[in-house]
């Protein structure tokens, strides 16, 4: 993300200098700088992403790994941190649902009460079949297992 604002404040900084220079060597120039600097970066992104994939990891000293394994675990956490989030989404919807299926067979449990009472139960004990029918229906928060890694590094 550096990298391209850095880029959108050179494009700033270049066409202010364009109005000002109209030199058309000098904007040559200006644009083998700005193309080096392109290359440049698009060789250090390349080489950080291969790091990042665990390639290329010989030539890094200590400090430079801490860095790399840090990166690592601030992405990971934004990984569990989103999955957790989606799993609770999803659960809550979950729960939604059976919230309205149970209603519905409370609804049903009525109307077929109110039609015809062939089986000898009362409306009471209707509604109260379809409550235990809901009761056995409980959901729980998944949480997503925490690798040994991360529990290894809390301590």
């Amino acid at each position: 993300m550096n990298s391209v604002k850095s880029t959108i404040e050179r494009f700033n900084t270049t066409k202010m200098e364009q109005q000002q220079i109209l030199n058309p060597a000098s904007e040559v120039k200006f644009w083998q700088r700005e193309a080096e600097t392109l290359r440049q970066e698009l060789h250090s992104l390349q080489e950080n992403h291969r790091h990042l994939t665990g390639e290329q990891l010989n030539g890094l000293s200590v400090k430079d790994l801490r860095n790399l394994e840090s990166q690592l675990e601030m992405s990971l956490r934004g990984i569990r941190m989103e999955r957790r989030s989606l799993l609770h989404h999803e659960n809550l919807e979950l729960s939604r649902k059976v919230q309205r299926i149970h209603q519905e067979n409370v609804e049903l449990y009525k109307k077929g009460y109110a039609t015809s009472n062939t089986n000898g139960l009362g409306h009471h004990e209707l509604v109260d079949a379809a409550d235990e029918s809901h009761a056995v229906v409980r959901l729980q928060l998944n949480q997503p297992e925490q690798s040994h890694y991360e529990t290894s590094s809390n301590s």
